[in-house]
């Protein structure tokens, strides 16, 4: 089995961190610490991990830094970087980061672009622009985690920034059924939220809703710029009942084709992941292994391992 990098790596303990938007995720409204992630991922030969900032209330980001500082040195855990949070529309980030960027593990920063409050565009407010700037200056990166429908706002924002490294989160949060064709346009959808029809997606005014060929293109728009990767996640969180490895590979597979096989990373986005029905961290690496069986192997071990180590600089 080939070994994993999981460039997406979820931590969080309540009685240390406060995460604000659980109170709108009940099923993930508690603490996830280092011994449950090795639970999940045991015998998946997952070997190093990189930690994924979890939306702390922001007056907690420099405590978030230095807790993973200190993790990351410790020898009992797979975490060996992290991409820490940032307030990036903020005039005091560049003090923040400054702080933490001398250490070697502090690989980046990620804002959440696709809460309720974040207005589209936020990404390209001139402070914003001036901080993601900043990032490359201090050889950091920045993930990009968007509604899909704005993809175009990650595209400009790496073009106006050439010299940051930017990592498109989720595969740009696609839906996969949209992806494939597969969601129906009658509106029978089940009212526990799985199996929605596009009728039902345009009636509930959903933030995520994207046209496929839209995502298609943005993808293929961010993938044209050098100074983007591609992160194969997060997309098993939208899964319905009965789902399969087929049903994500179309969204997959553009991602793969479209970035090459030199700017694409795995993550696992657990616990986030089993948010989708009957997912877990072992049926999202069991199901990407199937999708990716007919490619080569060095391009399977590109995917899984070896892209992380060079472009997060884990060796």
């Amino acid at each position: 089995m080939l070994p994993i990098i999981d460039t997406h790596q979820h931590l969080w303990d309540l009685d240390r961190f406060e995460l604000p938007w659980l109170a709108e995720a009940p099923s993930l409204n508690r603490s996830y610490v280092t011994g449950d992630y090795l639970e999940a991922t045991a015998g998946l030969n997952v070997v190093k991990t990189v930690y994924m900032e979890v939306d702390v209330a922001a007056a907690q980001h420099p405590a978030e830094a230095e807790h993973l500082i200190a993790l990351c040195a410790a020898e009992d855990n797979p975490t060996t970087g992290a991409v820490i949070g940032g307030a990036m529309g903020s005039g005091a980030f560049g003090d923040y980061i400054r702080h933490f960027a001398g250490h070697a593990v502090i690989k980046g920063v990620r804002q959440v672009l696709h809460g309720p409050g974040t207005p589209a565009g936020t990404c390209l407010a001139p402070q914003f622009v001036e901080n993601a700037r900043l990032l490359g200056e201090l050889g950091l990166c920045f993930d990009l985690c968007m509604r899909p429908s704005e993809l175009g706002d990650g595209v400009t924002l790496a073009q106006t920034c050439p010299e940051t490294r930017f990592v498109l989160d989720h595969c740009g949060n696609g839906d996969p059924y949209l992806i494939s064709g597969e969601l129906p346009e009658g509106d029978d959808g089940d009212a526990d939220g799985f199996n929605l029809t596009i009728a039902d997606h345009r009636d509930r005014d959903d933030p995520f809703w994207h046209d496929a060929q839209q995502w298609r293109d943005g993808i293929a728009a961010l993938a044209a710029l050098p100074n983007t990767i591609c992160k194969i996640s997060g997309i098993v969180a939208r899964t319905r009942p009965g789902w399969t490895a087929a049903d994500l590979a179309p969204a997959v597979n553009h991602c793969l084709d479209s970035f090459g096989p030199d700017r694409v990373v795995f993550g696992g986005d657990w616990p986030v992941c089993t948010l989708g029905a009957e997912a877990t961290y072992r049926s999202w690496t069991e199901a990407l292994r199937a999708i990716i069986a007919d490619r080569s192997e060095a391009e399977q071990r590109k995917l899984l391992h070896d892209n992380a180590a060079a472009f997060y600089a884990l060796d």
